[in-house]
């Protein structure tokens, strides 16, 4: 008999090889390779008569849709005013951040409202998931657990319950007999995927599901998930901090921008009302090297505090060290106040710290990380009254940052004073409640932030 033709695939980014590799030359991982029959039948085409009719957008009716509330405000934020029939939406996060929880505590709410979910556990037995739910205060009521696997089981399942939710943990769990890999494989994770948003589709109910990150703090997948799905949401936190944040970074019904804020106790996830106030609860007045910022975080400003520490480098090589800021904005600011201020920081270790465990990207945080930089090399405390805002330039000027009275007038709520602004862009925006100290300079702006007798003063 005629000897079968086989092809070697890569589970982890599909590449093709007629021989088998040990290491994968496109994502260089190691044993990835599976033996497949080359020239697999197709399924049939569809023909034309099979196919839905072209129509005009014009023509298409669209009734107004109702979202579905979870009972989290904090989730419906970031989810862009509660779920939308039909989509199939993604959270990632570290194992641990309280991923299941979120969803367990949304699945419990819809539930108790009346409407019928499925809770899909590959990871964990039914009796591990109602210890869960019994200490977060869970009844359980209208909620169905299914401990299964296999997708073409749970499918069938689900739909003779017909539920308003289909929740599946997590997604590297389950698996499909059409794709003849291991679960949690490249194969396995598309076909997967690609039957519950049919599902998700033809059905009119929301799925949700949950992803595994790398080391990297990516969803595992290589991204083919996160193409797939309409909604992709990361649940961040440090591994000692009670505080979770909820980011959306893909969203075909909302904003990408909005963030939702939690703490984690011993009751589930509770929604944070006031971050801002929390982030700065412990901040010290007087404190060398601190500096407060009123960032922006989608629709919603949040202030947090920044750290700064310049300490004599002991090594030959300064370092320079980031924790919750980009790295590259750091070298660039001690870069500028070397070169523009006069800040001789080239045998200095310097260190930023966003408290809190926030993490700021956005350059209208600049003009406080170089404030408490500049704190910390003079040994001066800033006004503890003070907040600033800008973004620092390579030649030391400061840039207009958006939706500045937004941020000034958290500040002012929080019971700032005075806060140093970029004089470009300034605009009309005015607060009775707090005064704007104009810069155009980062020099200028160090020069007010480090005066003697505090910014008001003379």
């Amino acid at each position: 008999m005629p000897k079968v033709k086989s092809i070697f695939i890569c589970q982890e980014c599909g590449r093709q090889s007629p021989s088998w590799l040990g290491k994968c030359p496109g994502c260089e991982a190691w044993n990835s390779f599976l033996e497949k029959p080359a020239g697999r039948q197709q399924p049939a085409a569809k023909t034309a008569s099979m196919l839905a009719p072209p129509q005009m957008l014009s023509s298409v009716k669209t009734g107004e849709e109702k979202r579905l509330q979870t009972g989290i405000g904090e989730l419906n934020r970031v989810l862009g005013g509660g779920i939308v029939p039909g989509s199939l939406a993604l959270i990632g996060g570290e194992p641990g951040i309280g991923k299941s929880t979120l969803l367990l505590q949304a699945a419990a709410n819809i539930a108790a409202s009346g409407g019928r979910v499925v809770y899909i556990s590959g990871e964990e037995t039914a009796n591990q998931v109602t210890l869960r739910a019994r200490r977060l205060g869970i009844s359980g009521l209208n909620l169905y657990l299914v401990s299964e696997t296999d997708l073409e089981i749970i499918l069938e399942q689900a739909g003779s319950l017909q539920p308003q939710m289909l929740v599946v943990d997590s997604i590297q769990s389950v698996y499909t007999p059409e794709a003849e890999t291991l679960p949690g494989s490249l194969n396995q994770l598309r076909l997967s995927t690609q039957k519950l948003m049919n599902w998700a589709k033809t059905g009119n109910c929301p799925v949700f599901i949950t992803g595994h990150v790398t080391k990297d703090g990516t969803i595992a997948g290589p991204r083919v998930l996160e193409h797939m799905v309409d909604v992709v949401l990361y649940l961040e936190g440090e591994p000692f901090q009670a505080y979770r944040i909820l980011r959306s970074v893909k969203n075909r019904y909302g904003s990408t921008n909005e963030v939702g804020i939690f703490e984690m106790q011993s009751e589930g996830l509770l929604e944070v009302s006031n971050p801002s106030e929390i982030f700065l609860s412990e901040r010290l007045a007087d404190t060398v090297g601190s500096a407060v910022v009123p960032t922006l975080e989608g629709s919603r400003p949040l202030l947090v505090e920044v750290q700064a520490l310049t300490s004599p480098s002991v090594f030959g090589q300064p370092r320079r060290v980031a924790n919750g800021i980009d790295f590259n904005r750091l070298l660039m600011l001690t870069a500028v106040l070397s070169r523009r201020c006069g800040f001789k920081l080239g045998k200095e270790d310097v260190i930023v710290n966003a408290t809190g465990g926030m993490r700021i990207f956005e350059p209208a945080a600049d003009l406080a990380i170089a404030l408490a930089i500049a704190s910390s090399y003079k040994d001066h405390p800033l006004h503890p009254e003070l907040t600033a805002v800008g973004e620092v330039g390579l030649s030391g000027e400061l840039r207009a940052v958006s939706r500045l009275d937004r941020r000034i007038s958290e500040a002012a709520r929080l019971g700032f004073k005075y806060c140093i602004v970029p004089e470009r862009g300034l605009k009309n925006t005015r607060n009775a409640q707090i005064k704007l100290l104009t810069a155009s300079t980062l020099k200028e702006a160090i020069r007010l932030g480090l005066k003697q007798g505090g910014p008001g003063g003379a």
